[in-house]
């Protein structure tokens, strides 16, 4: 597996190649992020690419959600998935995958996770990729990318793991976190 930097907060987050998209082209890859404002409600970002390595970013959007539901320990999906829900409406173009910030499944035993309702919602491919282990997830496949010392863990829905985990040791960008996902992040926390 490739090795990767870990990323630094200091480092401004990178600002992809975007290209114009056209009505003939097939299904697109996606990576999506939401924030949660101290001032409330979220903001969800997606990026969106022809490519699951995200070298080319085709497409970027921001959607702001007012209000959302409080946050419920073991139910995180309750609160993220109406964000993501309205940042992924009305694509022009069908998606072939999403990646998203967290977990698929939250154990080996298929408890779902944000990524699982995803896929179930969207029925397409959906890749966790957390940045923090989670106990229960014995499952997830470590991934470390440049020469980051902390991995990145990959689980995934309509796609194996192990394939998975293979796409995101390959997507664009030196740093512990893909470029992708450092993109959306910081969409989500843009102030303008």
């Amino acid at each position: 597996m490739a090795q990767a930097t870990a990323a630094r907060r200091t480092q401004p987050a990178p600002r992809l190649e975007t290209v114009g998209m056209t009505n003939s082209e097939p299904g697109r890859y996606a990576a999506v992020d939401v924030h949660y404002p101290a001032t409330g409600g979220a903001r969800a970002a997606l990026v969106t690419a022809y490519k699951p390595r995200f070298t080319r970013i085709l497409d970027e959007r921001v959607r702001w959600l007012l209000e959302v539901a409080p946050y419920q320990s073991g139910r995180f999906y309750t609160r993220e998935l109406p964000a993501l829900r309205a940042v992924l409406a009305d694509l022009a173009h069908p998606l072939s995958l999403v990646i998203i910030d967290g977990y698929v499944d939250l154990d080996p035993q298929g408890r779902p996770g944000l990524g699982a309702h995803l896929h179930t919602y969207l029925n397409v491919a959906v890749i966790g990729v957390a940045k923090t282990a989670f106990r229960p997830a014995t499952h997830a496949i470590a991934v470390h990318r440049g020469d980051a010392k902390r991995p990145l863990y990959v689980t995934s829905a309509g796609i194996p793991a192990t394939h998975a985990a293979t796409l995101v040791t390959d997507m664009a960008g030196p740093y512990r976190l893909p470029d992708a996902l450092r993109r959306v992040d910081a969409l989500t926390r843009a102030t303008t």
